[in-house]
């Protein structure tokens, strides 16, 4: 069963829109160009809507292990999910409805909250006492 009622077009729009800021956006704009090429945008939009309509519509189109992957990319920093959660949001309220771009705001929130704290917490030393935020 769908968290709320939106559709995969819905789903995929906003994406796009939202790749479109991120690429013209001064900090997070060339960390993805180091990693996503000008002609992959197309497969990797494609494959970040699949995650979205796996979270939201209960797809199962996705596989991936997104902590891994911004774990692993130096450049990433935690502070750049309010970046990137800003931009997220301006994109929902833009082409949403007030009420589902808070439903799907507050999942976005929830997920990048989870993506920053895996991040801090998987780079500091083992032995190191825990960040606390």
């Amino acid at each position: 069963m769908r968290r709320f009622d939106i559709s995969a077009a819905q789903i995929d729009r906003v994406v796009t829109l939202f790749y479109i800021r991120v690429r013209a956006d001064r900090v997070l704009g060339p960390i993805f160009a180091r990693y996503v090429a000008d002609v992959d945008w197309p497969e990797h939009e494609a494959k970040i809507a699949r995650f979205w309509r796996n979270a939201i519509l209960r797809e199962k189109s996705y596989s991936g292990n997104p902590m891994r992957v911004h774990v692993s990319r130096p450049e990433i920093q935690a502070e750049h999910f309010t970046i990137w959660l800003g931009l997220f949001h301006q994109v929902l309220q833009a082409e949403l409805s007030p009420a589902l771009a808070l439903q799907w705001g507050t999942l976005a929130d929830r997920i990048g909250e989870g993506f920053r704290t895996g991040i801090v917490a998987m780079r500091q030393p083992k032995d190191a006492p825990p960040k606390l935020f």
